[in-house]
């Protein structure tokens, strides 16, 4: 017999017709918010559930006892989820990392344009001042420019090739990987300073952790130009919001493109939204058909090799970062030279 699979949210049709057709009972949850799920597990007793947003507690895994087997993650990031409770209560964790790794990049490169171009301020003057907003709006392109990538991983890595490919130059920062595992093109540092101090974009794509939380602050943001933008479609706690506040309201730095913020759903008196020179959108970066569609077959492809006693293609990294091996060699590309006049 079949295990039930709990969805507090939406699973695309493939998802649900492989699942279904392997004898799996599906069960519409009644919400996503962690109190919803606590209340549908305790009534149906699921064998397992495929999350999106919602914040996996220990109170869940305690009401999910002791039926629960599989937890899948729709979707890249896992820090809404109490692994060690999980761990407690002998659930296997399991999440969808390439799922929406492309759509997650684009979402950093339209933020990237969207800045350099100044949209902000050619839609607030086309009407009032058309040849205001189209002969003094300041923008600059990409081409040419530094973007410097911390987090290298299957999200950075699509961003360092598109940016290669808008003929940027490239700089990646992740100490857990090996300077071979980089893409062709980029020049790998071991020093975190250079990317904030070098960067003309510093673009975020590290997972939340006890080392990168807070990350960006007021000691790292002093490092930028004048003239760089931060980028984050990663996590909120990695910048010190406060800190980016006063760096972006007094132009320490030129603005920030976020994707993603500390408080979500965005509280209504945040500073940052009240400034110009700051894009947020609201964590939309894998929320492209595509990747919705990916995300949602392959934490359905989770649950099922569970079911089918099969080691899952994609099981959560149980990694202490604190303590995890690094790196230190570094790889540095021939580079031509972008100059002001080139064609």
């Amino acid at each position: 017999m079949g295990w039930k699979v709990l969805l507090p949210q939406e699973l695309k049709q493939d998802a649900r017709d492989l699942l279904e057709s392997h004898g799996m009972t599906l069960i519409d949850g009644r919400g996503f918010e962690t109190e919803d799920v606590i209340a549908d597990m305790k009534e149906y007793q699921p064998d397992a559930i495929i999350v999106r947003i919602t914040k996996m507690t220990r109170a869940v895994f305690e009401a999910a006892a002791p039926n629960l087997k599989v937890l899948a993650r729709h979707g890249a990031g896992y820090d809404a989820v109490d692994l060690q409770a999980a761990k407690d209560y002998g659930v296997k964790c399991l999440y969808a990392p390439v799922a929406n790794s492309t759509s997650v990049a684009e979402t950093a490169i339209m933020h990237m344009l969207y800045l350099s171009r100044n949209v902000t301020r050619l839609q607030k003057m086309l009407k009032v001042d058309f040849y205001d907003a189209k002969l003094k709006t300041h923008m600059t392109t990409l081409n040419g420019k530094t973007v410097g990538i911390i987090g290298c991983g299957n999200i950075g890595s699509r961003v360092a090739k598109r940016c290669l490919a808008m003929e940027m130059n490239v700089l990646c920062y992740d100490p857990y990987k090996p300077a071979s595992e980089f893409p062709d093109g980029v020049e790998v540092t071991r020093d975190l300073e250079r990317i904030f101090k070098e960067s003309d974009f510093v673009s975020l794509h590290a997972p939340n952790t006890s080392v990168t939380k807070n990350m960006v602050n007021k000691e790292t943001l002093a490092l930028m130009k004048p003239t760089a933008f931060l980028i984050n479609t990663a996590r909120g706690a990695l910048v010190n919001e406060e800190d980016l506040y006063e760096a972006c309201k007094n132009h320490q730095i030129a603005g920030a493109g976020l994707d993603a913020i500390a408080h979500e759903p965005i509280l209504p008196d945040m500073p940052l939204s009240t400034l110009d020179n700051v894009l947020i959108t609201p964590h939309v970066g894998g929320n492209s058909i595509e990747a919705a569609l990916r995300a949602s077959y392959h934490s359905a492809m989770g649950v099922l090799e569970m079911y089918e006693g099969k080691t899952p293609t994609w099981p959560i990294p149980d990694i202490d970062y604190e303590t995890a091996k690094t790196y230190d060699d570094v790889k540095i590309p021939e580079r031509k030279s972008v100059g002001m006049y080139d064609f």
